[in-house]
């Protein structure tokens, strides 16, 4: 067995080596390039009602199709850019989820006009670093908070849709604005030193 496979990691990822991979290189990675961050909320916003593997399994495409999540080039999309989305296979054909991510774009880049960067928002909610949490199970992972909440009604205000509270809590602990891996996880104490 080699020691990829013997390190402890957080059960909902074993099963299937992209979920592994994402699991091991990116899931609770502190993360501060506002349009990686984005990016990250727009496919956190196009899984709702969906695994995430689905999604995961369809990123490349989705980063094809949505001009690699330029927001600038999403918030020029039209009519015909949202035909030309609903007939691509590589991602979720959904018009309300197509809509929301060029909307959300938009709302990004209103508030780059604004002077507001998105990574810096974040980050204030949270001080600036991490929140670290010590879950032993799965179970006691909640779907939202309290501050998941207040994010998904300021994010609201500013436009964002597909941000309701759950899917704001993903995106947290996708992100690493909160660290969620389980406290055996080897990645809940490697994250903590990003």
């Amino acid at each position: 067995m080699s020691s990829a496979e013997q390190k402890i990691r957080c059960p909902w990822c074993l099963g299937d080596p992209d979920y592994t991979r994402y699991h091991d290189r990116e899931w609770g990675t502190p993360l501060k390039n506002s349009r990686k961050l984005l990016e990250f909320l727009i496919l956190d916003g196009a899984q709702a009602g969906l695994s995430w593997l689905t999604i995961l399994k369809r990123r490349e495409g989705y980063q094809a199709a949505f001009d690699s999540f330029d927001p600038e080039k999403i918030a020029r999309y039209g009519k015909k850019d949202e035909a030309r989305l609903l007939k691509d296979p590589r991602i979720i054909r959904n018009r309300l989820k197509i809509s929301s991510a060029i909307g959300n774009a938009r709302a990004y880049c209103a508030m780059k006009e604004a002077g507001e960067d998105l990574s810096k928002w974040l980050w204030k909610h949270v001080d600036g670093k991490p929140l670290v949490n010590h879950w032993k199970t799965l179970a006691e992972i909640p779907a939202s908070t309290e501050l998941s909440e207040r994010i998904s009604k300021e994010l609201k205000k500013k436009g964002f849709t597909f941000v309701g509270p759950t899917i704001i809590y993903a995106f947290l602990q996708a992100s690493g604005l909160v660290n969620d891996h389980l406290v055996d996880c080897f990645r809940w104490s490697a994250v903590q030193n990003l």
